[in-house]
């Protein structure tokens, strides 16, 4: 009898990932093994021929099996590639999203231009530090402070800054929000924070809503406790003229964010979509 190939590894994980119910199931399929072969796709792609030793197939298994329950597929490869960074994911923190690199971008764009001093940024909320470290890779004249409520998250952040070899301008510390910040004045302050309106979270897709860390979903009632107490509390950790560039649900949401940043002093308050077009972004000058 012919040895397995990675061929059919694939075709049985693509099988148990449809029989699951998952749209993505030949692409989640190929990343699981990409993960495990230490390999991209495309590499997949051409070695489908070659054999599949024993425990490959075992660990390859139990990641499709981990799938099918609708684990999120970053989480099983244990990371996620974020604006030219890769950081590990733990369950202690959110699994970055695509949409959250316009926000990294926005922000990078309201920073003053490369000069004699070194910039001071505010990440809050920062999970993976997947923005801190971002920011921090793309300016080299950028000391950035994570911040968040989150011990376990603190940590993971802590260890992606420190694989990044960003350690060194990336200070992460456990707080709730801006209590123990003191004595900063930052060039700009962003957050990812948590957004979502408590009645939704049990609405949202299992990826979400079993396997995400529900401290960095629920935002209250209506989704905007967190965003209201940065809008009223960033300026006093600003710099004249610096900026602060919140995430928000989208849509409505977005439009009562920059209505809060208007009534709590903000200037040149403006609004951006993400990649699909969605008015999710909110951004003022102090």
């Amino acid at each position: 009898m012919a040895a397995a190939t990675l061929a059919d590894q694939l075709d049985a994980g693509t099988t148990a990932l449809e029989a699951a119910g998952l749209p993505s199931a030949r692409v989640d399929a190929e990343w699981l093994l990409a993960g495990l072969l230490g390999v991209g796709r495309v590499a997949v792609r051409l070695g489908l021929g070659h054999a599949a030793p024993a425990p490959l197939a075992e660990r390859y298994a139990d990641a499709v099996s981990r799938r099918a329950r609708r684990e999120p597929l970053q989480r099983i490869l244990g990371w996620e590639e974020f604006r030219g960074v890769r950081v590990r994911l733990t369950d202690a923190v959110l699994v970055p999203r695509p949409e959250t690199e316009t926000l990294v971008e926005w922000a990078l764009s309201l920073l003053p231009p490369p000069g004699d001093r070194r910039l001071v940024a505010l990440d809050v909320g920062t999970g993976s530090g997947c923005i801190a470290c971002a920011l921090a890779a793309e300016r080299p004249d950028l000391d950035v402070v994570a911040v968040d409520v989150s011990p376990a998250a603190v940590a993971v952040a802590r260890e992606n800054a420190r694989a990044l070899d960003l350690a060194p301008r990336v200070r992460v510390i456990a707080a709730d929000l801006f209590d123990g910040i003191r004595d900063l004045r930052a060039d700009l302050i962003v957050s990812n924070p948590p957004y979502l309106p408590s009645g939704l979270v049990p609405e949202l897709p299992p990826e979400v809503r079993i396997h995400e860390p529900r401290l960095a979903l629920d935002g209250g009632v209506d989704g905007l406790s967190v965003i209201r107490r940065i809008a009223i509390a960033a300026r006093r950790f600003m710099r004249p003229l610096a900026a602060l560039v919140v995430e928000t649900a989208g849509g409505a949401q977005a439009s009562a964010t920059a209505t809060l940043l208007r009534e709590a002093g903000w200037d040149q308050v403006a609004v951006r979509a993400d990649l699909v077009g969605i008015d999710r972004f909110v951004a003022g000058r102090a």
